[in-house]
């Protein structure tokens, strides 16, 4: 569950993001590692975010914040950030395979996003 992640634009195709999952304290979380949306991620700042994400610098920002492990997937309110909307949204991270999926969602209403292992031995770059 742990380890780095490679997200594709679903629409584009293109290398998003690379992400890092880890465990602290029992519950996971997620940052963003290194973003290819922008010529100038370090500068991006998530200013209408909600709670804690207010104000903090996109690059580095956990867009999954302290999900809880029921014995099959991991899960919690409000604790997947959508930086691009400036939204959070409830979350459940399972693994298919050697991919992660993970579901944002709003009652009913979800996206499910597959995040794919990063190999070390690629560049960090958009070639991925």
């Amino acid at each position: 569950m742990t380890g780095k992640w490679r997200h594709y634009d679903s629409e584009t195709g293109q290398l998003n993001s690379i992400m890092e999952t880890y465990i602290e304290n029992g519950k996971l979380y997620a940052r963003i590692l290194e973003l290819f949306v922008s010529n100038q991620p370090d500068t991006l700042v998530c200013v209408d975010c909600p709670d804690n994400w207010r104000n903090q610098k996109i690059l580095g920002i956990n867009i999954v914040n302290g999900l809880s492990y029921n014995g099959h997937e991991w899960e919690g309110e409000n604790a997947l950030l959508d930086p691009e909307v400036q939204k959070a949204y409830c979350c459940k991270v399972w693994r298919d395979g050697e991919n992660l999926l993970v579901r944002g969602y709003l009652g009913f209403i979800y996206q499910t996003l597959v995040w794919y292992p990063f190999d070390e031995n690629q560049p960090f770059s958009k070639s991925i």
